[in-house]
């Protein structure tokens, strides 16, 4: 179960454009280290790790320490639970008028054919 402090932490950190686009980064290159992630920003690698601290905090990205480097992998699990928590939930009645209004509109259809023939 995602708490509200869990799920506020994983909104803050997509909140910004440069930690969504790491994430971007990792998904397309899992395990790449921070020297690597750093080259794709402007920035210094202080700013990035500083983004990756919030990332981390929030459970989106997963460190590894090999040696003197640390690799960088995504984790899309508190994304997903949010997903299954707000998303999910929400969708769910729309999805069901949908597929009312589709059974009407095919009924509809079907009549008209049967009327017409």
């Amino acid at each position: 179960m995602i708490t509200n402090d869990d799920m506020s932490a994983v909104f803050h950190a997509l909140s910004h454009e440069s930690r969504r686009k790491m994430l971007d980064i990792l998904k397309a290159k899992p395990g790449a280290s921070v020297g690597e992630l750093a080259k794709a920003f402007d920035v210094s690698r202080i700013a990035v790790m500083n983004h990756l601290s919030v990332l981390e905090t929030a459970g989106l990205v997963i460190s590894e320490k090999r040696g003197r480097s640390r690799h960088l992998y995504l984790n899309a699990v508190p994304i997903r639970m949010i997903q299954d928590r707000w998303l999910d939930a929400y969708s769910e009645p729309f999805a069901g008028r949908v597929a009312s209004i589709k059974a009407m509109a095919e009924a509809a259809a079907k009549a008209r054919g049967e009327t017409n023939e």
